[in-house]
């Protein structure tokens, strides 16, 4: 994969059912960081975080267990997945941020706000929404090299990620992107949030020659979606979720459904086989991949994804 573009769609929308309920409800791993990236600081574990309940829940048509089966086989149990309390206490201080919050977005977005201004309500949805302490996890103007980052977010004193601010009418772009991209290279962070109150970026950050840089997520809080799909997103800024790497479930998804690796995988000599033997059965008609990858390319494809796939 290469670097990943602005105003990629949302690839949290796409992710599975099983990381579609709350984060906490299944072990998460914990990885070590690729490339010599910093990583986030080893979670201690608390009493609270519940396991997967094994009872089996009622099938979809509310019969019980055994009941309408042949024989009196009973299915196959499906786990009831119970969420640790604190998750479901961030899960709720994050969707009342949501909010909370709408109103004083969209005054700001009225006035045409400055950065400043801007940034004295990031400021607040970070320690009111998202679970930070103002003076313990957050730095204001984080010195690197000789340029400052808006925000360094520090867990357990340890630095995870760097937040850069626009002012709220910035539609935020590719320069924006590479000035926090330098933060974070030279601070060695993978993690990295662009805003401008209204959008939230984030991105994950692969050291290497050269680094990768891929899209984990973006909400838009004025948008027109439902408060709580917003806020199922946002979570995972929560200082409870990052603590414990829940965002690196969802940044492996996105990864691995990203359009580019998609396209290289359909491309491929192997899937391209596959289709020449269908299109065969469907028409009658042989063909071979070379053609199919001629048309797949210049029929199918979009020319921005195609730069960003290797030949």
């Amino acid at each position: 994969m290469t670097q990943a573009s602005m105003g990629v769609v949302d690839p949290y929308s796409q992710l599975p059912p099983e990381l579609a309920v709350p984060a906490g409800a299944s072990p998460s791993g914990t990885p070590d960081a690729a490339d010599g990236v910093g990583a986030l600081p080893e979670p201690e574990p608390s009493a609270d975080e519940g396991a997967i309940g094994s009872a089996a829940i009622l099938g979809e048509d509310g019969a019980e267990p055994g009941e309408g089966e042949p024989g009196g086989k009973a299915p196959v149990a499906r786990p009831r997945l119970k969420v640790p309390r604190w998750e479901e206490a961030a899960r709720e201080q994050t969707l009342a941020a949501v909010r909370k919050f709408a109103e004083p977005l969209r005054a700001l977005l009225e006035r045409d706000a400055n950065e400043g201004d801007t940034r004295l309500l990031i400021t607040d949805l970070l320690c009111e929404g998202l679970g930070y302490d103002k003076y313990a996890d957050l730095t204001t103007e984080y010195m690197v090299r000789q340029d400052f980052a808006d925000y360094g977010v520090r867990i357990d004193r340890q630095l995870v990620a760097f937040i850069e601010v626009k002012r709220i009418s910035q539609k935020l772009n590719e320069r924006h992107l590479r000035q926090v991209q330098m933060y974070a290279v030279n601070e060695g962070i993978e993690w990295m949030v662009l805003t401008n109150g209204q959008i939230w970026q984030v991105y994950h950050l692969t050291g290497g020659l050269p680094v990768v840089v891929d899209l984990v997520f973006e909400v838009d809080l004025l948008g027109p979606e439902p408060d709580e799909s917003k806020a199922s997103r946002l979570f995972y800024l929560h200082h409870d979720s990052l603590k414990r790497r829940q965002i690196e479930e969802v940044w492996r998804h996105s990864a691995a459904t990203a359009p580019e690796l998609l396209l290289e995988v359909i491309l491929s000599e192997p899937v391209l086989d596959l289709v020449r033997r269908e299109v065969r059965k469907r028409t009658g008609t042989a063909t071979s991949t070379d053609v199919l990858r001629q048309v797949i390319r210049t029929d199918l494809a979009q020319p921005k994804l195609l730069d960003r796939i290797s030949s």
